[in-house]
Protein backbone atom coordinates (compact mmCIF):
# COMPACT_ATOMS: atom_id res chain seq x y z
CA UNK A 1 0.00 0.00 0.00
CA UNK A 2 1.29 3.21 -1.29
CA UNK A 3 1.38 6.15 1.22
CA UNK A 4 2.04 10.00 1.39
CA UNK A 5 5.27 11.23 1.84
CA UNK A 6 5.95 14.18 4.20
CA UNK A 7 6.72 16.87 1.48
CA UNK A 8 3.22 15.79 0.55
CA UNK A 9 1.11 15.88 3.21
CA UNK A 10 2.80 18.94 4.08
CA UNK A 11 2.00 20.91 0.91
CA UNK A 12 -1.81 19.30 1.32
CA UNK A 13 -1.82 20.74 4.70
CA UNK A 14 -0.82 24.19 3.75
CA UNK A 15 -3.15 24.82 0.97
CA UNK A 16 -6.17 24.06 2.97
CA UNK A 17 -4.44 26.58 5.74
CA UNK A 18 -4.16 28.56 3.12
CA UNK A 19 -8.14 28.30 1.98
CA UNK A 20 -9.59 28.10 5.04
CA UNK A 21 -7.65 31.46 6.45
CA UNK A 22 -8.66 33.49 3.52
CA UNK A 23 -4.96 34.37 3.00
CA UNK A 24 -5.70 34.09 -1.17
CA UNK A 25 -8.11 36.58 -0.94
CA UNK A 26 -11.72 37.52 -0.01
CA UNK A 27 -13.71 36.28 -2.79
CA UNK A 28 -11.29 34.08 -4.24
CA UNK A 29 -10.51 31.87 -1.22
CA UNK A 30 -14.70 31.82 -0.58
CA UNK A 31 -15.01 29.95 -4.24
CA UNK A 32 -11.62 27.70 -3.18
CA UNK A 33 -13.41 27.26 0.03
CA UNK A 34 -17.14 26.20 -1.04
CA UNK A 35 -15.74 23.76 -4.36
CA UNK A 36 -13.88 21.12 -3.71
CA UNK A 37 -12.72 20.86 -7.47
CA UNK A 38 -9.52 23.34 -6.89
CA UNK A 39 -8.73 21.51 -3.68
CA UNK A 40 -8.57 18.25 -5.61
CA UNK A 41 -6.38 19.38 -8.54
CA UNK A 42 -3.35 20.67 -5.88
CA UNK A 43 -3.88 17.28 -4.51
CA UNK A 44 -3.70 15.31 -7.70
CA UNK A 45 -0.70 17.80 -8.73
CA UNK A 46 1.01 17.34 -5.70
CA UNK A 47 0.43 13.19 -5.47
CA UNK A 48 1.29 12.86 -9.67
CA UNK A 49 -2.10 11.86 -10.52
CA UNK A 50 -4.08 14.36 -11.68
CA UNK A 51 -6.53 12.53 -14.14
CA UNK A 52 -8.00 10.05 -11.35
CA UNK A 53 -7.97 13.21 -8.42
CA UNK A 54 -10.02 15.09 -10.91
CA UNK A 55 -12.42 12.11 -11.34
CA UNK A 56 -12.62 11.78 -7.93
CA UNK A 57 -13.19 15.47 -6.92
CA UNK A 58 -15.64 15.92 -10.17
CA UNK A 59 -18.09 13.28 -7.74
CA UNK A 60 -16.95 15.39 -4.91
CA UNK A 61 -18.15 18.14 -6.54
CA UNK A 62 -21.90 16.94 -7.01
CA UNK A 63 -22.70 16.23 -3.47
CA UNK A 64 -21.91 19.65 -2.77
CA UNK A 65 -22.93 21.53 -5.67
CA UNK A 66 -25.97 23.15 -3.43
CA UNK A 67 -23.41 24.43 -0.39
CA UNK A 68 -22.82 27.93 0.33
CA UNK A 69 -22.55 29.95 3.07
CA UNK A 70 -24.26 33.31 3.59
CA UNK A 71 -22.10 34.35 6.55
CA UNK A 72 -20.38 32.46 9.29
CA UNK A 73 -19.54 28.61 9.47
CA UNK A 74 -21.23 25.71 6.98
CA UNK A 75 -22.19 22.11 7.88
CA UNK A 76 -19.92 21.08 5.63
CA UNK A 77 -16.44 22.25 4.60
CA UNK A 78 -16.04 20.90 0.98
CA UNK A 79 -12.28 21.95 0.83
CA UNK A 80 -11.28 20.40 3.89
CA UNK A 81 -13.16 17.30 2.80
CA UNK A 82 -11.54 16.89 -0.31
CA UNK A 83 -8.49 17.50 0.76
CA UNK A 84 -8.46 14.13 3.08
CA UNK A 85 -10.76 12.45 0.50
CA UNK A 86 -8.97 12.63 -2.98
CA UNK A 87 -5.46 11.39 -1.28
CA UNK A 88 -7.26 8.27 0.22
CA UNK A 89 -8.82 7.61 -2.74
CA UNK A 90 -5.72 7.43 -4.72
CA UNK A 91 -3.14 5.42 -2.19
CA UNK A 92 -6.12 2.84 -2.19
CA UNK A 93 -7.15 3.23 -5.94
CA UNK A 94 -11.18 3.69 -4.26
CA UNK A 95 -14.05 4.39 -6.58
CA UNK A 96 -15.14 7.71 -6.60
CA UNK A 97 -18.81 6.74 -4.70
CA UNK A 98 -16.33 5.12 -2.02
CA UNK A 99 -14.43 8.43 -1.88
CA UNK A 100 -17.90 10.37 -1.17
CA UNK A 101 -18.54 8.25 1.86
CA UNK A 102 -15.18 8.89 3.43
CA UNK A 103 -15.77 12.38 2.36
CA UNK A 104 -19.00 13.41 4.23
CA UNK A 105 -17.75 12.93 7.31
CA UNK A 106 -14.43 14.66 7.32
CA UNK A 107 -16.20 17.55 5.89
CA UNK A 108 -18.58 17.60 9.13
CA UNK A 109 -15.49 17.59 11.25
CA UNK A 110 -14.17 19.94 9.12
CA UNK A 111 -17.00 22.25 10.18
CA UNK A 112 -16.08 22.17 13.72
CA UNK A 113 -13.27 22.54 12.98
CA UNK A 114 -13.90 26.11 11.33
CA UNK A 115 -15.96 27.07 14.01
CA UNK A 116 -12.88 25.96 16.82
CA UNK A 117 -11.03 28.94 14.35
CA UNK A 118 -13.95 31.50 15.18
CA UNK A 119 -12.95 30.80 18.87
CA UNK A 120 -9.23 31.62 18.43
CA UNK A 121 -10.10 34.92 16.84
CA UNK A 122 -12.47 36.20 19.70
CA UNK A 123 -9.02 35.84 21.77
CA UNK A 124 -7.17 38.33 19.21
CA UNK A 125 -9.96 40.62 19.26
CA UNK A 126 -8.11 42.69 21.81
CA UNK A 127 -5.02 43.53 19.64
CA UNK A 128 -7.85 45.12 17.48
CA UNK A 129 -9.01 47.01 20.03
CA UNK A 130 -5.97 48.04 21.75
CA UNK A 131 -4.92 49.43 17.90
CA UNK A 132 -8.09 51.32 17.33
CA UNK A 133 -7.77 52.66 20.94
CA UNK A 134 -3.94 53.97 19.96
CA UNK A 135 -5.44 54.56 16.32
CA UNK A 136 -2.55 52.86 14.76
CA UNK A 137 -3.56 51.83 11.52
CA UNK A 138 -0.67 49.31 10.69
CA UNK A 139 -1.51 47.53 14.25
CA UNK A 140 -4.72 47.49 13.23
CA UNK A 141 -3.85 45.66 9.67
CA UNK A 142 -1.54 43.24 11.49
CA UNK A 143 -4.77 42.30 13.91
CA UNK A 144 -7.15 41.73 11.25
CA UNK A 145 -5.39 40.15 8.77
CA UNK A 146 -1.79 38.87 9.93
CA UNK A 147 -2.44 37.74 13.64
CA UNK A 148 -5.94 35.67 12.48
CA UNK A 149 -3.83 34.08 9.58
CA UNK A 150 -1.05 32.74 11.80
CA UNK A 151 -3.72 31.47 13.75
CA UNK A 152 -5.44 29.07 11.05
CA UNK A 153 -2.07 28.05 9.97
CA UNK A 154 -1.33 26.85 13.25
CA UNK A 155 -4.45 25.06 13.54
CA UNK A 156 -5.04 23.57 10.06
CA UNK A 157 -1.57 22.47 9.01
CA UNK A 158 -1.00 20.12 12.01
CA UNK A 159 -4.00 18.58 12.14
CA UNK A 160 -4.14 18.10 8.13
CA UNK A 161 -1.00 17.28 8.18
CA UNK A 162 -1.73 14.43 10.51
CA UNK A 163 -4.41 13.17 9.09
CA UNK A 164 -2.69 13.06 5.73
CA UNK A 165 0.36 11.03 6.87
CA UNK A 166 -0.77 9.11 9.40
CA UNK A 167 -4.95 8.52 9.22
CA UNK A 168 -4.84 8.78 4.65
CA UNK A 169 -3.17 5.20 4.53
CA UNK A 170 -5.55 3.49 7.49
CA UNK A 171 -8.11 4.73 5.56
CA UNK A 172 -7.36 3.52 2.41
CA UNK A 173 -6.31 -0.08 3.96
CA UNK A 174 -9.94 -0.62 5.67
CA UNK A 175 -11.54 0.58 3.13
CA UNK A 176 -9.62 -2.29 0.49
CA UNK A 177 -9.99 -4.72 3.03
CA UNK A 178 -13.49 -4.01 2.78
CA UNK A 179 -13.85 -4.84 -1.20
CA UNK A 180 -16.65 -7.08 -2.19
CA UNK A 181 -18.42 -7.25 1.06
CA UNK A 182 -21.63 -5.82 1.83
CA UNK A 183 -20.36 -2.74 3.34
CA UNK A 184 -18.72 -1.77 0.68
CA UNK A 185 -21.57 -2.25 -1.57
CA UNK A 186 -23.58 0.30 1.08
CA UNK A 187 -20.62 2.64 0.96
CA UNK A 188 -21.12 3.06 -3.02
CA UNK A 189 -24.83 3.28 -2.81
CA UNK A 190 -24.72 5.95 -0.49
CA UNK A 191 -21.94 7.17 -2.25
CA UNK A 192 -24.09 7.62 -5.25
CA UNK A 193 -27.44 8.71 -3.37
CA UNK A 194 -25.30 11.83 -1.96
CA UNK A 195 -24.21 12.81 -5.29
CA UNK A 196 -28.12 12.74 -6.62
CA UNK A 197 -28.76 14.57 -3.58
CA UNK A 198 -26.04 17.51 -4.45
CA UNK A 199 -28.02 17.51 -7.87
CA UNK A 200 -31.22 17.82 -6.51
CA UNK A 201 -30.32 21.28 -3.78
CA UNK A 202 -29.09 22.90 -6.88
CA UNK A 203 -31.67 22.39 -8.88
CA UNK A 204 -34.14 23.78 -6.38
CA UNK A 205 -31.83 26.49 -5.50
CA UNK A 206 -30.87 27.73 -8.90
CA UNK A 207 -34.26 25.99 -10.66
CA UNK A 208 -37.36 28.40 -11.53
CA UNK A 209 -40.71 26.73 -12.47
CA UNK A 210 -40.30 28.89 -16.24
CA UNK A 211 -36.74 27.18 -16.54
CA UNK A 212 -37.31 23.73 -15.11
CA UNK A 213 -37.76 22.68 -18.49
CA UNK A 214 -34.31 22.97 -19.36
CA UNK A 215 -33.12 20.77 -16.98
CA UNK A 216 -35.59 17.93 -17.98
CA UNK A 217 -33.99 18.79 -21.71
CA UNK A 218 -30.70 18.54 -20.55
CA UNK A 219 -31.08 15.53 -19.01
CA UNK A 220 -32.67 13.58 -22.14
CA UNK A 221 -30.36 14.52 -24.15
CA UNK A 222 -27.52 13.12 -22.32
CA UNK A 223 -29.52 9.85 -22.70
CA UNK A 224 -30.45 9.70 -25.62
CA UNK A 225 -27.19 10.74 -27.25
CA UNK A 226 -25.60 8.47 -24.73
CA UNK A 227 -24.18 5.90 -27.70
CA UNK A 228 -23.28 8.43 -29.70
CA UNK A 229 -20.47 9.70 -26.85
CA UNK A 230 -21.05 13.41 -27.34
CA UNK A 231 -18.08 15.49 -25.81
CA UNK A 232 -19.20 18.43 -22.96
CA UNK A 233 -17.57 20.63 -25.42
CA UNK A 234 -20.31 20.26 -27.87
CA UNK A 235 -23.47 20.04 -25.35
CA UNK A 236 -21.95 23.22 -24.57
CA UNK A 237 -22.49 24.88 -27.66
CA UNK A 238 -26.11 22.87 -27.76
CA UNK A 239 -26.51 24.52 -24.61
CA UNK A 240 -25.47 28.60 -26.03
CA UNK A 241 -27.38 28.01 -29.03
CA UNK A 242 -30.74 27.29 -27.12
CA UNK A 243 -30.51 29.84 -24.65
CA UNK A 244 -29.78 32.63 -27.06
CA UNK A 245 -32.86 31.16 -29.10
CA UNK A 246 -34.68 31.51 -25.46
CA UNK A 247 -33.34 35.19 -25.06
CA UNK A 248 -34.05 36.56 -28.42
CA UNK A 249 -37.98 34.56 -27.89
CA UNK A 250 -38.29 37.00 -24.87
CA UNK A 251 -37.55 40.04 -26.57
CA UNK A 252 -40.99 40.28 -28.39
CA UNK A 253 -43.13 40.28 -25.81
CA UNK A 254 -44.81 43.40 -24.36
CA UNK A 255 -43.41 45.00 -21.30
CA UNK A 256 -46.37 44.87 -18.20
CA UNK A 257 -47.72 48.13 -18.01
CA UNK A 258 -46.56 50.80 -15.39
CA UNK A 259 -49.45 51.69 -12.53
CA UNK A 260 -50.52 55.14 -12.70
CA UNK A 261 -48.60 57.19 -10.78
CA UNK A 262 -50.30 58.78 -7.63
CA UNK A 263 -50.54 62.73 -7.59
CA UNK A 264 -49.64 64.16 -4.63
CA UNK A 265 -51.71 66.98 -3.50
CA UNK A 266 -54.97 66.23 -4.04
CA UNK A 267 -57.61 64.26 -3.35
CA UNK A 268 -58.14 60.61 -3.63
CA UNK A 269 -61.82 61.57 -5.77
CA UNK A 270 -61.72 60.73 -9.09
CA UNK A 271 -62.91 64.29 -10.65
CA UNK A 272 -61.80 63.14 -14.56
CA UNK A 273 -64.96 61.67 -15.11
CA UNK A 274 -67.29 64.22 -16.26
CA UNK A 275 -70.69 62.18 -16.53
CA UNK A 276 -71.57 62.59 -12.60
CA UNK A 277 -71.84 66.49 -13.39
CA UNK A 278 -73.37 67.32 -16.35
CA UNK A 279 -76.83 66.80 -15.60
CA UNK A 280 -77.64 69.80 -13.64
CA UNK A 281 -75.97 72.53 -16.80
Amino acid sequence: MDTLTVVQSLLIALWVAAVMSRWLGGGATLTLRFSPLMTGLVCGIIMGNVPQAMIVTASLQLIYMGVFSPGGSMPAEPAVAAAIAVPVALIGDLTPEAAIAVAVPVGLLGSYLYQFRFFLNTFLGKYTDKAVEDLNAKAINRSIILYPTIASFVLFVPLVFIALYYGAPIIADVITALEGTVVLHILDVVGGGLAAIGIATTVYVIGRKDYMVFFFLAYFMSVVFKSLEITMVTYAIFGVLIALIFVQSQKGKAAPAPAPAADSGHSSVDFDDDDDYDDGF
